[in-house]
């Protein structure tokens, strides 16, 4: 809201007052100013909840008294339109640069210093492996960048300016507990933040693909997902950091996810098992574009990862089931289905899906919901509900459409892709509506 009502002030002279729930308003009044937009914007808060209100609540709301100001809240849209700017609100730009911190801290002892880390909100609450120099610089043996070298600037909350260097986070892949060799993916890895923020429920998948998982002896078989490998679980610890440490992500500072997500611990890392892969079957990566023998690390994200809860049964295909657990996902149109190799195998040989992509056009074709499940979603209702009033298709159509209208929410398979992983001992998958971003070239940071 912060960067929107910016940008409209910024770029066209128009005024504008932001409006948010009374329990995020000081985000944007406080943290946004700090660490994003760096300009002051007028803001009048509603009570919360106000999503899944009746109308004569929200109609209350309109009426009754802004939380932030005390006024009622019309008086307060109008005086934040049209009463002059103050000296403070009159700065625009990016905040400054915050003071460069001490490359070294002063000696003190393990207790001390590791409380010193839990009260700077450096850690995720568990001991961390002290960085010290000489720990540092054994850490930077595994790439062949220079410490100093600039990693990424943009890496902040809402993209702020937080230019971090190779050093920096060698520095969290010590406090992590990494080995050298593993800092070419953390540093890959590092190049995707900022990672996403967001008052819902969450979370980010990292998946690692090519010849470095083999290289490291990351853990893509038995027990793929579990607290069984430490090149899996170190990886993804140092993303939390990275998350906490360079992108500056607070609770209640410069985030307000509610409940969060237990996921954002390990951040579920793993490695595709691309050996058990059926033939015809493209590894991850693959199907994104990349080549066979590229190291690639990927940041997905989405909300619901869900168990199969059990093993394939003869007489329900896998597919059926998987398509029946997709309607419970919101309809943003992405779907990951991880699945154990027999899995895979059994889709191909049984059920006749020679390539992933066909298994993915099957989903599309079939998985179905009522348009009122469609929308009755937030996420659905806000992130597409714009899109749909503006006219684009097929969104428009279930809009308009009668509340028990079946309608395709996959309506793109190419959106709906596979991670083969597991050690075969159990038929067992899950479904997400975890979405893939961008991968970034491990080699890139050897």
């Amino acid at each position: 809201m912060s960067r929107e009502a910016g940008a409209i002030e910024s770029q066209y002279g128009i005024p504008t007052v932001a409006a948010a729930g009374e329990n995020v308003v000081r985000f944007g009044v406080e943290a946004n100013v700090a660490y994003g937009t760096g300009m002051p914007i007028r803001y009048v808060a509603f009570p919360f909840p106000f999503s899944g209100q009746k109308r004569e609540v929200l109609k209350h709301y309109v009426e009754g008294a802004d939380k932030v100001s005390g006024k009622p809240m019309m008086q307060a849209i109008v005086d934040g339109l049209t009463n002059p700017l103050t000296a403070a609100e009159q700065l625009s730009g990016r905040p400054p640069q915050a003071a460069v911190a001490p490359r070294l801290l002063p000696p003190d002892t393990e207790d001390n210093l590791q409380r010193l880390f839990k009260e700077n909100q450096w850690t995720d609450f568990n001991p961390v492996i002290l960085p010290t120099e000489e720990r540092v610089a054994a850490m930077l043996k595994g790439t062949r960048h220079k410490p100093d070298e600039i990693v990424k600037t943009a890496s902040g909350t809402l993209g702020a300016n937080r230019p971090f260097t190779v050093e920096k986070v060698a520095i969290l892949a010590v406090m992590a507990g990494a080995r050298p060799e593993y800092l070419p993916v953390i540093l890959a890895l590092s190049t995707l933040a900022p990672y996403q923020d967001s008052t819902t429920s969450i979370a980010n998948m990292v998946v690692v693909s090519g010849p470095i998982r083999t290289e490291i002896g990351m853990n893509a078989g038995l027990g793929a997902l579990g607290p069984n490998n430490e090149a899996n679980a170190v990886i993804g610890r140092t993303m939390t950091l990275i998350h906490k440490v360079i992108q500056g992500y607070q609770e209640g500072v410069t985030g307000f996810a509610s409940l969060s997500n237990p996921l954002r611990y390990n951040n579920l890392t793993l490695a595709e098992n691309e050996e058990a892969l059926p033939e015809g079957w493209l590894p991850f990566h693959v199907q994104m574009g990349f080549k066979p023998q590229d190291s690639v690390v990927t940041v997905f994200t989405g909300w619901n990862f869900v168990n199969s809860a059990g093993w394939v049964e003869e007489h329900y295909p896998p597919q059926m089931l998987m398509r029946d657990y997709m309607r419970s996902l919101p309809g943003l149109g992405a779907a990951t289905i991880l699945m154990d190799p027999s899995v895979a195998t059994l889709l191909k040989d049984s059920q006749g899906f020679a390539t992933n992509a066909a298994l993915g056009e099957w989903f599309a074709r079939n998985v179905e919901e009522t348009a009122a499940t469609y929308w009755g979603n937030s996420i659905v209702s806000s992130m597409i509900g714009p899109l749909a009033d503006q006219g684009l298709e097929p969104y428009a159509t279930w809009k308009k459409a009668p509340a028990e209208t079946l309608i395709k929410p996959f309506p793109n398979a190419g959106n709906i892709r596979t991670v083969v992983a597991g050690g075969n001992s159990a038929s067992v998958w899950f479904v997400s509506d975890f979405r893939p971003g961008r991968g970034a070239l491990v080699d890139d940071w050897r």
